[in-house]
């Protein structure tokens, strides 16, 4: 009876060995495995949802991003965004010319969720289930944002959209995409910036010598004043250990690629 027995569990281990070698050969999902990242939160400039208009929202420019974005989804990880305001509103502009900075920052946050609404729109076109929650309440057209609701839809296989900053003035979107990294456990924050591939110690559009670093330290960031993120974001992902991929999501695929762990613009913080 023994001898029975163990001959099923050397068959049912050799199946299972030949199971896996042909998905390894064929490219079956078992590949998919090879990931760094199961969850990330992505960030998007407003600016980046303007296209070449650099203003207002580009359908086109949208959708593209909103397939790239299904094509992380569909690579097996959790996906959550967050989106900037600045191609609609930008506070630090408003107060600069006299506006108090607690309104002028509060617009910011509504621009953020129009944008929202917009990259929601495009995904769910897709057919990709998509959630905005927002900071402020505004029950009628998204859900306030809850964290153990925000978990719950990304283990459902959901997108969740995190829209109004941190409801509070003076925070950036920036320091919202690194708390709220920490908040839902997400293993990198995706920097998607518009125009340039990485983190340079000069503006490479003016300087045509400035370098560019492959790899920095959190601490690096802030005493050299590298424009990655803001301080305060810094100072929070490096505190809780979220490394930063920042790339340039001009070149289509680029999101894919940053989530899958590929070699990609500059990482900031280690893996």
């Amino acid at each position: 009876m023994f001898s029975y027995f163990l001959s099923k569990v050397l068959f049912l281990s050799a199946s299972f060995y030949i199971i896996v070698r042909v998905e390894l050969i064929v490219g079956g999902p078992i590949l998919t495995t090879d990931r760094k990242f199961k969850r990330v939160v992505i960030k998007l400039s407003g600016e980046a949802l303007a296209g070449e208009k650099g203003y207002g929202i580009d359908p086109v420019t949208v959708d593209d991003i909103a397939a790239q974005i299904q094509s992380v989804k569909e690579a097996g990880l959790d996906v959550a965004v967050v989106n900037g305001g600045g191609n609609i509103w930008r506070g630090l502009a408003g107060s600069s010319k006299g506006m108090d900075r607690a309104t002028a920052d509060y617009m910011g946050m509504l621009a953020t969720i129009i944008n929202s609404l917009a990259l929601q729109d495009a995904l769910e076109t897709r057919g990709v289930a998509t959630r905005v929650q927002t900071a402020i309440e505004m029950r009628q057209i998204a859900e306030p944002y809850i964290r153990r609701r925000a978990i719950r839809h990304l283990e459902k296989g959901r997108v969740v959209i995190f829209a109004a900053g941190t409801g509070n003035p003076y925070f950036s979107t920036d320091t919202t995409a690194a708390l709220r990294a920490a908040e839902i456990e997400a293993d990198a924050i995706l920097m998607a910036k518009k125009g340039v591939d990485g983190v340079y110690d000069s503006d490479p559009n003016i300087n045509r010598h400035a370098k560019k670093f492959d790899h920095l330290e959190y601490i690096e960031v802030i005493q050299k004043n590298l424009k990655v993120m803001d301080s305060t974001a810094i100072s929070l992902c490096m505190d809780n250990k979220i490394p930063i991929v920042v790339f340039n999501i001009d070149q289509k695929g680029n999101i894919l690629r940053a989530a899958k762990g590929e070699k990609i613009g500059t990482l900031v913080g280690g893996l």
